[in-house]
């Protein structure tokens, strides 16, 4: 029994040694955190969202690679959507994301900070622009709605996977976020019925291929009714020109799928090695 259980050992380390590249470690690399570059310059601020990642993601802040997402990077997206313009003393949402947990997409949101912004709805959004893997946290050091937390979701992705998601696609689901959290200001509708919503129509008009507003408008209405949800004509015209807006840059949010894929994939793979082997020396 003792050479055998020798045996098995040196075979596992054969094995190991085989397949597992020098230097291999667990995905640190699979992380990435991005902070507004308010918290990031305020020492009490970045502590707090800090405390919430450790206790959140269970993970060393200082194996991580970080990025300042700056009121500029915002800007790009909101003039565009919302006509505002941020100031460097008002980004403050930030978020991690954690591509070691990728067999499906999860956004924890700190909801004692973050005030309108559901993880229903980001799941929403980064859906819409392709990303269906990973695990995302969003927190913020003061109260904030977490519309701009969306721009570092989307650069940490790009970060971790080294693929750049298409200027066309960023905007198209920034504008769903935008559109969304409107809607949930103006009207006594809660996040998490406008957020079903969006996704009924989406897939409805997914499934059917539909590009014209007014038809878009049309089943937002049938959804609306069926619902009970009581929402203003210029929401109902606002919401179809955000998804017809998505439904405009399918193309796009298909060759990004694409594109990242391979690394999913690939990092799935690792993991399921990992797991192999750490079985395997149990």
């Amino acid at each position: 029994m003792r050479k055998s259980t020798i045996g098995i050992i040196i075979l596992s380390i054969i094995l190991v040694g085989m397949v597992i590249p020098a230097g291999f470690s667990t995905s640190d690399s699979q992380v990435v955190i991005t902070y507004g570059e308010t918290t990031h310059h305020n020492a009490d601020y970045k502590n707090t969202v800090d405390d919430f990642f450790e206790q959140q993601a269970k993970v060393d802040m200082y194996k991580i690679t970080s990025k300042i997402i700056t009121a500029d990077e915002v800007n790009k997206i909101s003039t565009s959507i919302t006509g505002r313009t941020y100031n460097s003393n008002e980004i403050f949402s930030s978020a991690l994301v954690d591509l070691n947990e990728n067999d499906n997409l999860e956004v924890s949101v700190d909801k004692s900070k973050i005030t309108t912004i559901t993880g229903d709805m980001y799941i929403s959004a980064l859906k819409s622009a392709g990303i269906t893997a990973g695990h995302v946290y969003v927190t913020s050091p003061v109260t904030a709605t977490g519309e701009s937390a969306l721009a570092g979701i989307m650069n940490s992705y790009e970060e971790v996977t080294n693929v750049e998601i298409p200027e066309t696609v960023k905007e198209a689901a920034n504008k769903e976020i935008y559109t969304q959290s409107e809607i949930v200001q103006n009207s006594n509708v809660s996040a998490d019925k406008i957020s079903d919503l969006v996704d009924d129509v989406k897939e409805t008009v997914k499934e059917k291929n539909v590009t014209d507003h007014q038809t878009i408008v049309n089943i937002i209405n049938n959804y609306t009714v069926v619902n009970n949800i009581n929402i203003t004509n210029s929401d109902i015209e606002n919401l179809a020109s955000s998804i017809e807006q998505i439904q405009n840059v399918q193309g796009d949010v298909d060759n990004y799928t694409s594109e990242v894929s391979d690394v999913f994939n690939n990092t799935t793979d690792t993991n399921s090695l990992k797991g192999l082997f750490d079985g395997l020396f149990n």
